[in-house]
């Protein structure tokens, strides 16, 4: 085998024969936990037949043994075809596995029913097979929120994390690493920057260090129990990554890529392959187009049926805010909504009014957003109840009834601040392509009050580059999740 490494002083390349690289056998525990799921899957599967029998009613046909055995088995090939007993770093959610056992088992449970129809002609088949859909459903759900549960739990604390190597120091190396950092339940764990620029450089900056350039791989994956490199962007050429990424593979180690354009890679890209070249296209629905006129459309029906639903309560708090500190009752703020427009965003008042000398600076840090108590803190006992539950947002259901707020979007801010950020902060505009939201992917996300605007910028406009009627119904169950937990809101 030949490496490559570089001089970065001349950039020439230079050839030096080796022995192929020998396996570390690295990634040993990368198969734990699909093996622990699919071990747990096909239990319960096992235990959902079995309860379907004992508890069908009595004078109920007994299930022919090859159609108790065809419906766990379809179930199972449903679920390894979406991915879920691969042996891959990443973490999954519970919502999205349920989702997925969803799916599998009721496709499963369709294709058993209609085989039955065709070849069995059996009365009893929908019953039969309901049972079996119902309670390997319900099992598979509680198993898979355990599994996530603990797979998070267990990667938070470090007991499952897979030391990780990143290619390439400059801005996207960076930034791969503080994500990584910031989720461990992802599993991976950054240790270092293989990079031959920055290595020579002597930058400081980094926040993990510079173990070595190319040419250093092995030395630096056996000296550090490396399982895992992210190859993010690097001034070396194609060649060079591509024989990169061959020694891993030798050496044993997995993989991952950081595509060139990420902004507009969406999770719906279709990939066509003109020989070995591959062509992607992102298929990010258009936010002019008829998929969000339905989403708001559907907005504003809801809306209007939660305004009357919840008027009861409404009323309550109104009368609670009137009695602990009189008019106004609703507390009106100017916001930037889509395409820019401003309107006035409502919420229930939850402070008392400042006094005649009182002045309020927003003072911010560098990348921080607006958020919380600003200045003295003039909560009132109902108010400060009421910010607890997120109570004081419901008048915003107005503001969706009037068409200028959706259920779902990126928070609306203060044109002030949005001045500042359209200036200072990358993408910030572009979030104004769709309706503000009363909740968002960013803040059930952990991106609420005085926290990062680069990192809500990024997640508001990865919302709405892969939006989905299941992007929007999993958002609304998270936010219920955040609201339920007592302080987990102010």
């Amino acid at each position: 085998m030949t490496t490559t490494s570089f001089d970065s002083a001349t950039d020439v390349q230079l050839t030096h024969a080796q022995p192929v690289a020998q396996p570390l056998h690295k990634g040993r525990r990368w198969a734990a936990w699909p093996h622990l799921s699919l071990g747990a899957d096909v239990a319960t599967l096992a235990a959902a037949v079995i309860l379907a029998e004992v508890t069908a009613p009595g004078g109920a046909p007994v299930t022919p043994l090859p159609w108790l055995i065809a419906f766990p088995l379809l179930a199972l090939g449903f679920l390894y075809t979406r991915g879920v007993y691969r042996p891959v770093p990443l973490h999954t959610g519970v919502l999205d596995a349920s989702r997925a056992v969803v799916t599998a088992t009721s496709l499963a449970a369709a294709i058993e029913i209609s085989l039955r129809v065709l070849f069995a002609n059996s009365s009893a088949v929908a019953a039969q097979s309901a049972r079996m859909w119902l309670f390997a459903t319900g099992l598979l759900i509680g198993v898979r929120i355990s599994l996530a549960l603990s797979e998070s739990r267990a990667r938070r604390a470090g007991a499952v994390c897979h030391p990780t190597l990143i290619v390439g120091a400059g801005n996207v190396g960076r930034l791969a690493a503080a994500r990584l950092r910031e989720h461990p339940e992802l599993g991976l764990r950054p240790v270092g920057f293989l990079d031959d620029e920055a290595l020579h450089s002597g930058d400081q900056t980094l926040g993990l260090p510079v173990l070595g350039g190319r040419g250093d791989l092995e030395r630096i994956v056996e000296a550090n129990e490396i399982e895992h490199i992210v190859v993010t962007f690097s001034t070396a050429n194609d060649e060079v990554l591509l024989e990169l990424l061959k020694r891993c593979e030798e050496l044993g180690v997995r993989t991952s890529l950081v595509p060139r354009l990420y902004e507009k890679t969406t999770d719906q890209a279709a990939v066509v392959r003109i020989g070995g070249l591959p062509l992607v296209s992102s298929c990010s629905p258009d936010p002019k187009g008829w998929q969000f006129a339905v989403k708001y459309a559907f907005d504003r029906g809801a809306a209007t049926i939660a305004f009357v639903l919840l008027s009861p309560v409404m009323g309550a708090l109104a009368l609670a805010v009137w009695l602990s500190s009189g008019r106004p009752i609703l507390y009106r703020q100017e916001r930037i909504g889509r395409d820019g427009k401003k309107f006035d965003m409502l919420k229930f008042r939850s402070m008392r009014p400042p006094s005649a000398q009182a002045k309020v600076n927003v003072v911010l840090g560098e990348d921080t957003a607006p958020g919380g108590v600003e200045g003295d803190d003039r909560r009132t006992r109902i108010g400060t109840f009421m910010r607890r539950t997120s109570l004081d947002e419901l008048p915003q259901l107005f503001n969706v009834v009037r068409g200028e707020m959706s259920f779902i979007g990126p928070r609306p801010e203060r044109p002030e601040f949005v001045e500042i950020f359209q200036e200072k902060v990358r993408r910030y505009g572009e979030r104004h392509r769709v309706k503000s939201g009363i909740t968002g992917w960013a803040q059930v996300s952990g991106l609420r009050g005085k926290t990062s605007v680069a990192d809500r910028i990024e997640w508001d406009n990865y919302y709405i580059e892969n939006w989905s009627l299941w992007f929007d119904l999993k958002i609304l169950l998270m936010t219920l999740a955040v609201v339920a937990r007592p302080g987990a809101v102010e």
